[in-house]
């Protein structure tokens, strides 16, 4: 049995979801025991605040972080409230655990995650979407789907889980296993036919003459691919039956990440930190050409302003001139009835003399 990690300073994540009631924090504790016993103890981190005790001791707990009831009293929340609120204000600070699982990263194989058994608090919240994802960028991260197997002998309940399972997965989108726990009470086998023959589900389905039989014939046919694509094992949290397969399954996902699930994941990554540079390089050409516009609209005022300052000056220059030729016309004016007081004067004389 392999429990060792994919390779060293990079442990495994195990994201652990399911339903209320499906067992999987009794799986959680079963896990950490079998870890324990081989010497190889993982990071436990739990997520859920609402619960009262935890059969194992987590070593980030988001209780210690929020209180889950002083939430529902201060914001005036109901229970999913409550724990939706908690998340959020926890992941507000999950940097900080970033910096604490890294500090021990290079001894551990495992990192096993708790989360609130209100499934969709954590699959499809923002909170819950930025913590997988961080740990998915960082570790190799694959998620465990705990799943009640005694209430999934009913084809309705089981086609349930399926569609719930197909959505964390395309949510996700990391490696996926499904783990049919309780198998102490039934065994998983049936669930494990119904997923690869088609004619077996059907004949279970005969017996259902409601209504929702059609809708989960058609549903099987739409699923059958993605049952090509999970890992599956059964297990009983407690008596620890089927542990050692788990383990194997997880080494297989852990391949699957680095093959296909990095890549990809990288490739998003890069993406994004492309799209952030565009828009950044748009910015930045948008305010070049706003200073472009700026300036040549500073350049027209210049001109503006210098053709009002010519005009000002021709004005002041033709004030000028006009004032010279005025008094250069006085000047002739003068002389001319200077002149004509003169032959006045002549003519004058000229009569006295006469007489």
């Amino acid at each position: 049995m392999s429990t060792s990690s994919s390779r060293k300073g990079q442990p495994t994540v195990l994201l652990c979801i399911g339903m209320a009631g499906s067992g999987k924090t009794t799986f959680m504790q079963r896990l950490n025991a079998h870890l324990h016993s081989k010497k190889r103890p993982p990071y436990v981190i739990n997520l859920d605040p609402a619960v009262l005790k935890l059969p194992f001791t987590p070593n980030i707990d988001i209780r210690d972080t929020v209180n889950y009831k002083e939430v529902m009293k201060q914001y005036n929340l109901g229970p999913n409230g409550g724990i939706l609120t908690s998340l959020n204000l926890f992941t507000t600070k999950f940097d900080q655990v970033l910096d604490f699982v890294n500090k021990r990263a290079p001894t551990l194989d495992h990192i096993i995650v708790d989360t609130p058994g209100q499934i969709e608090i954590f699959t499809w919240s923002a909170s819950g979407a930025i913590i997988t994802d961080a740990l998915a960028a960082t570790y190799p991260s694959v998620v465990a789907y705990i799943i009640d197997t005694p209430r999934t002998t009913s084809p309705a309940t089981f086609m349930s889980n399926m569609l719930y399972a197909c959505s964390i997965l395309y949510k996700t989108k990391l490696p996926f296993i499904l783990v049919f726990n309780k198998t102490d009470v039934v065994s998983h086998e049936f669930a494990v036919q119904w997923m690869t023959d088609f004619e077996a589900f059907q004949l279970a389905l005969q017996k259902d003459t409601s209504y929702m039989s059609n809708l989960m014939n058609s549903m099987c046919m739409v699923l059958e691919e993605f049952y090509n694509n999970l890992k599956v094992v059964g297990v009983s949290a407690v008596t620890g039956e089927g542990i050692d397969e788990f383990f194997v399954a997880v080494d297989e996902a852990v391949k699957e990440y680095e093959e296909i699930y990095k890549p990809e994941l990288e490739r998003l990554i890069q993406e994004k930190a492309r799209k952030k540079e565009d828009e950044k390089h748009a910015q930045l050409d948008k305010l070049m050409k706003d200073l472009e516009v700026s300036d040549s609209s500073g350049q027209a005022m210049d001109e503006l302003d210098n053709e009002r300052n010519s005009d000002e000056n021709d004005d002041d220059n033709d004030d000028i001139h006009n004032d010279g030729d005025y008094e250069q016309m006085q000047r002739h004016q003068e002389q001319l009835e200077d002149q004509s007081f003169n032959r006045w004067i002549k003519q004058v004389n000229q009569s006295a003399d006469s007489v």
